[in-house]
């Protein structure tokens, strides 16, 4: 079974270089890497042909002008050859070496999945032993969809045939695309999933929905607009449930589990 992993880039020479790295270093062998770049104006381009010779032809490059990242994104679904797709964004990096093992056994085992999902975790760039936020994709339910909870979008891995069925990423939005996909796949196309109870990715903070109350709002309007799009009642006041919850992933991360994820990151990086 191959494994395709998207990275989106643009100006992203800070942290590509992880990013990429940590795929490399994956245990799970059939696995496409393709890198979207944005015609970076920094370093990313030498970064990325750095590492091209290591995979031995299974990462595949262009660095061409899109409308965003999630334009990229869908550039990325249309060239994949995979049977599985999934998005590692260029400030990320997995958690450890077996997490696209665990992605294709789960796969494997139950030929009725479509998806599968789990949990992520976030760190300051400056701090990456510092665990700071724990994101669970464990109580997720369609249900819960109209309180604007998803599973964790970096942890989602999805047959390749079910992006055929129902498109790409919707370019009438800012923020939320990953959002408005989400409610397309589970409350319009009734896809089956499995999470998987382990820490799929490292984040850093400070994405676009959270730098500021302005954005705020912004992927607030567009949660509801997304739920409206496909008949899924809710209203401002429900979706905006998930930041009382968010309170929680500040305290609950398991500490000494991820420190030492963590600290084996820093050393591979190091080395």
């Amino acid at each position: 079974m191959k494994i395709s992993i998207i990275t989106v880039a643009y100006n992203s020479a800070e942290s590509i270089g992880e990013t990429i790295r940590s795929v490399l270093a994956q245990t799970y062998r059939d696995i496409e890497y393709l890198v979207i770049d944005g015609r970076s104006t920094d370093n990313t381009l030498d970064i990325i042909k750095e590492f091209e010779p290591l995979f031995g032809g299974r990462l595949r490059y262009v660095s061409e002008r899109d409308n965003g990242i999630y334009d990229a994104m869908n550039k990325g679904i249309r060239l994949c050859t995979g049977d599985v797709v999934g998005i590692l964004n260029s400030d990320d990096y997995f958690t450890d070496d077996n997490v696209v093992s665990r992605i294709a056994d789960a796969f494997a085992s139950d030929g009725t999945i479509d998806a599968v999902y789990g949990d992520v975790h976030f760190i300051h760039a400056d701090e990456p032993d510092k665990i700071v936020r724990y994101y669970s994709s464990a109580m997720f339910h369609p249900f819960w969809l109209r309180f604007g909870f998803m599973p964790a979008h970096p942890s989602f891995y999805v047959r390749r045939e079910v992006y055929e069925s129902y498109g790409g990423y919707s370019l009438d939005y800012k923020i939320a695309a990953d959002y408005d996909m989400m409610v397309r796949l589970f409350h319009k196309g009734r896809i089956k999933a499995k999470y998987l109870k382990h820490d799929f990715v490292t984040m850093r903070t400070g994405g676009i929905s959270t730098k500021n109350v302005r954005n705020r709002l912004l992927i607030t309007k567009e949660d509801v607009l997304a739920c409206r799009r496909y008949g899924l009642y809710t209203n401002v006041l429900l979706i905006s449930v998930k930041y009382l919850y968010k309170v929680f992933e500040f305290k609950r991360f398991p500490k000494n589990r991820l420190k030492k994820a963590a600290g084996k990151q820093k050393a591979d990086t190091e080395q």
